[in-house]
């Protein structure tokens, strides 16, 4: 009974790759093309470019912000050009659309800045289980990453694992 205490995990030289490490930080917010509508239906250039002029932009300081019209009105693609120009010095980061866009397309880049080679012939386990809900998307851009270079994609937690992908 004096056997030591062998952490197999350990020694399988599975590596972690945890989803919630690349979950967007900072806060979002949503930037209305209607709050600067004449009734909400019709956008006058002049007034819009003087009410631009005017916003407080520091409200969007090193926020993810999403550009979007929730009203029922044609609004021009440069209306959503110029808000961008005023928002892009601040901003952490601009989408055009609603919230979850936002947060679907922040996480992607997030997950673009992987640098796949350091998977390169490893065992990689993609984190199933976290604190933080991960959508679907997000393990499926994953496998795209990884497939190309990883000896075996697995997903799950390392003592209990569903085998995904395995080097030929």
């Amino acid at each position: 009974m004096n056997d030591p205490i062998i952490n197999k995990v350990a020694e399988s030289g599975l590596i972690t790759l945890d989803p919630e490490k690349y979950y967007p930080k900072g806060g979002t917010t949503v930037f209305d093309l209607k709050d600067f509508l004449f009734m909400e239906l019709i956008l006058k250039e002049k007034d819009y470019r003087e009410a631009l002029k005017n916003h407080d932009w520091e409200q969007y300081r090193d926020k993810n912000v999403a550009i979007t019209c929730t009203a029922d009105a044609v609004i021009p693609v440069w209306a959503y050009m110029l808000a961008a120009s005023y928002l892009q010095p601040v901003a952490r980061e601009i989408v055009m659309g609603d919230e979850k866009e936002l947060h679907k397309t922040v996480f992607l880049k997030n997950l673009s800045a992987i640098d796949a080679n350091e998977f390169l012939d490893k065992r990689v386990v993609i984190k199933g289980c976290g604190e933080t809900p991960i959508a679907d998307y997000v393990y499926m851009e994953l496998t795209k990453l990884l497939r190309p270079v990883a000896k075996s994609i697995m997903y799950g937690e390392p003592c209990s694992t569903v085998p995904v992908y395995k080097k030929k």
